[in-house]
């Protein structure tokens, strides 16, 4: 199993983008992706039909509370603030 993780793109010192990688079993790869219907959220599932992972495309956009409902809906852990707090760098 891989350890949960964010990565956090940064383009002129701000969030820009940012991937929550789930844990899930070693090279298990995206096959299939749905967005939420505005778009700021792209669940990634992988070929057992688990979620893989999670962009969100516009970080100072989502709250963690927002994230953390949909972790609840995929049935995963919430994130807790102190890691989401490079997502909230500006």
């Amino acid at each position: 199993m891989t350890e949960r993780s964010l990565q956090v793109t940064y383009r002129k010192g701000r969030p820009f983008a940012a991937y929550l990688h789930l844990s899930h079993p070693t090279g298990e790869k995206s096959v299939k992706t749905k967005p939420s219907p505005d778009g700021l959220l792209i669940v990634d599932y992988g070929v057992t039909g688990l979620p893989v992972g999670i962009e969100i495309t516009a970080p100072l956009a989502v709250p963690l509370e927002r994230l953390n409902q949909l972790l609840a809906d995929l049935g995963q852990a919430p994130l807790a603030e102190q890691d989401y707090k490079p997502v909230r760098a500006a």
